[in-house]
């Protein structure tokens, strides 16, 4: 961290980081179904308009090794600008643009100081909540397929 970025900085830096990476990874039908609940939603108008294109996935040999092209995957960006001044932006995987779009309205919102603890509790809790959820049931489902090997040492008798 850089000696004249106060501390207050890089806490809001990473609750904005964990909202969008929320709003990413959000059910595109809980995203939508959050924004048609939205009571007093400002007007807002597109300051880039969605856009769908590739990035390269890159991994590492055991976690930690050398890096290695492991393929593409399409990612779709938007930005959009609130009648307030706020500009919200959003980066999801695949090709839906409409949650793109819906993430960077959330995104900008988020960036209000008094909309914000609204966000919060209405929006970015309860996705995270359900993501949280989807998690812990992928993790069951696969902890209850898991194999266990172990070898049994012969005695030289």
């Amino acid at each position: 961290m850089p000696e004249n970025m106060p501390l207050t900085e890089t806490s809001e830096i990473d609750a904005r980081r964990r909202a969008m990476r929320t709003l990413a990874l959000a059910a595109p039908e809980a995203l939508e179904a959050a924004y048609a609940g939205f009571a007093g939603l400002p007007d807002w108008h597109f300051a880039r308009r969605p856009e769908t294109g590739l990035v390269m996935v890159r991994g590492r040999i055991g976690g930690g090794g050398g890096p290695f092209n492991l393929g593409e995957m399409s990612v779709t960006r938007a930005a959009v600008t609130l009648a307030t001044g706020e500009t919200g932006h959003a980066y999801v995987a695949g090709r839906n643009q409409r949650k793109a779009a819906i993430a960077a309205v959330f995104d900008a919102l988020w960036q209000n100081a008094g909309l914000r603890p609204r966000i919060e509790d209405e929006i970015i809790a309860p996705l995270g909540a359900a993501r949280d959820d989807a998690d812990r049931r992928g993790a069951e489902q696969a902890a209850a397929t898991r194999v266990d090997f172990f070898t049994l040492v012969r005695g030289d008798d």
